[in-house]
């Protein structure tokens, strides 16, 4: 009976020792932390009680309002930091190396940024010429509307409107064109709208820039204004945020401007101000 019971003793004492080592000792299978939080999955309600504290619950002209301060405390980029912002904004998830173009959907190589052929270049999904803001820090400069896209996709854009209709083009990627609008890629469509309601409620005027406003028309040439306000409210509709816009939204928060797009987290709130 007493070599029985020693035996007893010894095997609890080495579970006991290899549990406590297990304890010790680092998994190898452990889930690898995550290195960057703009990777990190988040909803819109992971800000609402924090950074949209302010605006929830409200409407119309004073949620416009609140969103306004809210969204212009930001780090401003000049226009060469842009460069290197897109080359990690618009990242394509299939490609490090790439971007994708807005547009087009061309996927393209990161170093072929400039104005040559065959190029990619800074966007303005906001043209410049409606405010006549050009390449100025801050609305010339936010990346929140400037994107990637092919030298030649991006003349023929040019500063038009958006409006559904038109014609194809080389490398359209399915976009349209006419000679007063221009409708972007079924893709992006919402993402082309969310950043036009951006620009509206950030730029009203009181910080040296023009205020812009989204109107009902097409042909707004250099006024501070751009449409059509009632197709942006579709597209915005039509084509909610995908993974891509919102990993889009929170890079620029975690990295570059510290700012949002609200209408990334909340697409409804295009139509409780408009």
């Amino acid at each position: 009976m007493l070599a029985i019971r020693t035996r007893r003793r010894k095997a609890v004492a080495l579970t006991t020792a290899a549990v406590l080592a297990a304890l010790a000792a680092p998994s190898l299978t452990a889930t690898p932390a995550i290195a960057n939080s703009a990777t990190a999955p988040t909803t819109a309600s992971d800000y609402d009680s924090t950074y949209y504290q302010d605006a929830i619950g409200k409407t119309g002209d004073s949620l416009k309002s609140s969103l306004h301060t809210i969204i212009s405390d930001q780090t401003k980029l000049s226009y060469s930091a842009v460069w290197d912002a897109l080359k990690v904004t618009d990242q394509d998830p299939a490609n490090s190396g790439n971007v994708v173009l807005l547009y087009s959907g061309i996927s393209r190589s990161k170093s072929l940024n400039g104005g040559d052929t065959g190029d990619w270049n800074r966007e303005h999904v906001w043209a410049k010429s409606h405010g006549d803001f050009g390449t100025s820090t801050g609305p010339g400069t936010d990346i929140h509307h400037l994107r990637p896209e092919d030298v030649r996709v991006n003349s023929v854009r040019g500063n038009k409107d958006f409006d559904n209709g038109g014609s194809g083009f080389t490398d359209s990627g399915g976009s349209l064109t006419d000679s007063d609008s221009f409708e972007p890629r079924d893709a992006v469509k919402g993402d082309v709208a969310r950043m036009i309601f951006y620009m509206a409620v950030r730029y009203e005027g009181d910080d040296g820039f023009a205020d812009l406003e989204v109107n009902g028309q097409v042909d707004n040439g250099s006024n501070p204004y751009i449409g059509k306000l009632s197709v942006l409210k579709a597209w915005n509709d039509e084509d909610p945020p995908d993974a891509f816009e919102k990993r889009r939204n929170q890079v620029i928060y975690d990295e570059y401007q510290h700012n949002r797009n609200p209408f990334v987290d909340h697409p409804e709130w295009v139509e409780s101000i408009w």
